[in-house]
């Protein structure tokens, strides 16, 4: 007998659950064929998402737009992953991931390197608009900050450092990490209604809340929702809509799963799908309105100044391309990546990757220049990583510590390398008033292959 991935799944993570009260303190549940340890505390907190979950879809009359409930599950205050207190960044970088806390690590964990190169391409972009303001969406643990604000002082420029951050646990720990730069750091609560400078965001864009969407065989565009598996149906569930996963009934008091349902998309929706993509029978993916409507946004506040956007993703030609059927959806637990996004509702990430032609198109639209677009091997070396490597190397000459060097070394060739984050991620400038191109885009521009090429 066969059963279906959902069911299997679904049926572990409840007999986790009888024995969450019994017999131990750490339980397990399987993704991508990966046994993940989480604490009965945990799934507890999960099933607290779940219920909200359930109940947002009953209100909403049985069905939900995944965006709306990708927002719930990353953003839903004390509940969503961005919004509770779990640990999400790891703490420290090492070669066994497992050995990590926390489900990612970004560049600026990796290595201060990292944020040192990009200080530089911060500094240019300060000189060319005379200010001393810098700007950073999402900031994270806050050690990118760190480590620009480090580099930055040893160049002269004293900036004030801005941080706008939607995480309450995430805040806290850059209060704590930034200390020591006392009122040179400072945290928004809204966005500026103006603003001259430099904004930064590292992997932003992946995490805002995305469409889904799927051409049906009669080349019509479908929108993918969120329903309930709970035994109570909404009483208006229309005919005909199709869903594409089961599991058993739940009957001892669990919170059951929840399943995909795919309805017609709204015109408006449905036009914008057809004039990126073809028509392409099955296919699955994504459509991130809400980072193009923050880009807008961006070319209203920004009055002078550039933002820098590091993340991973693909011009459109490449995002839709025939080959990737099933969208870019991506989930992070503990060091894992799956793409099963009903697994633990509020202790993992959910991210789609960026398709940065619509990034682009919707900079262009509110009056941003294009100045610069690359992968993040080819801007950090423009940018002067090599510089910052060669006065690493005299450090390391002057302070020897063989370990460390092997760790940074070790970093940077993850950077940069194709086979890592060298080419999946990129890096976006987007701004008004300030000259191209900046020098972390001055080699392999490839700013033209953002054209729309349907």
């Amino acid at each position: 007998m066969v059963l279906h991935a959902h069911l299997v799944r679904h049926v572990l993570v409840r007999l986790a659950l009888r024995q969450a009260h019994d017999v131990a303190s750490t339980l397990t549940v399987v993704a991508a064929n990966q046994a993940i340890p989480i604490s009965a505390d945990a799934l507890a907190h999960s099933q607290r998402v779940r219920a909200f979950l359930h109940q947002q879809i009953q209100q909403a009359g049985g069905w939900l737009p995944f965006s709306v409930w990708m927002h719930h599950v990353l953003y839903a205050p004390g509940l969503g992953y961005y919004a509770a207190g779990n640990t999400k960044l790891a703490e420290t970088p090492s070669h066994h991931a497992t050995a990590l806390s926390g489900d990612f690590v970004t560049a600026p964990q990796l290595t201060p390197l990292f944020g040192q190169t990009l200080a530089r391409q911060v500094a240019e972009i300060l000189h060319q608009t005379d200010t001393l303001d810098v700007l950073e969406f999402g900031a994270g643990s806050g050690a990118l900050a760190h480590d620009i604000l480090s580099a930055l002082n040893e160049m002269g420029l004293h900036v004030r450092y801005n941080i706008l951050e939607v995480s309450a646990d995430l805040r806290q720990r850059q209060q704590q990490r930034l200390a020591a730069w006392g009122e040179r750091v400072t945290w928004l609560e809204t966005l500026p209604t103006s603003f001259s400078g430099c904004v930064i965001g590292n992997e932003l864009l992946d995490a805002m809340p995305v469409e889904l969407f799927v051409w049906s065989e009669q080349g019509e565009v479908l929108e993918r929702g969120v329903v309930s598996l709970a035994p109570v149906q909404a009483p208006d569930q229309a005919p005909n809509q199709t869903t594409n996963q089961t599991t058993d009934a739940d009957s001892e008091g669990f919170f059951p799963g929840f399943a995909f349902q795919d309805r017609p998309a709204a015109p408006q929706l449905a036009a914008t799908v057809q004039a990126r993509m073809p028509a392409l029978p099955g296919y699955t993916s994504e459509i991130n309105l809400q980072a193009e409507a923050w880009i807008r946004d961006l070319g209203h506040w920004l009055t002078r100044g550039a933002a820098l956007l590091i993340d991973y993703g693909f011009p459109r030609h490449e995002y839709y391309h025939p080959q990737r059927q099933r969208g870019t959806l991506m989930c992070h637990i503990q060091h894992r990546t799956h793409d099963d996004v009903f697994l633990a509702p509020g202790l993992q990430d959910i991210t789609a990757h960026v398709d940065f032609t619509a990034i682009a198109e919707a900079a262009q639209d509110s009056g941003l220049s294009v100045l610069g677009y690359t992968s993040q091997a080819r801007f950090l070396l423009n940018a002067g990583l090599p510089q910052v490597l060669e006065a690493y190397a005299q450090q390391q000459i002057e302070h020897p510590d063989p370990k460390a060097r092997a760790r940074t070394y070790a970093a940077v060739q993850k950077l940069i390398s194709e086979a890592e984050m060298g080419e999946l991620f990129k890096v976006i400038a987007l701004g008004r008033g300030v000259q191209a191109p900046l020098s972390g885009f001055t080699q392999s521009d490839r700013s033209g292959q953002l054209v729309q090429s349907n």
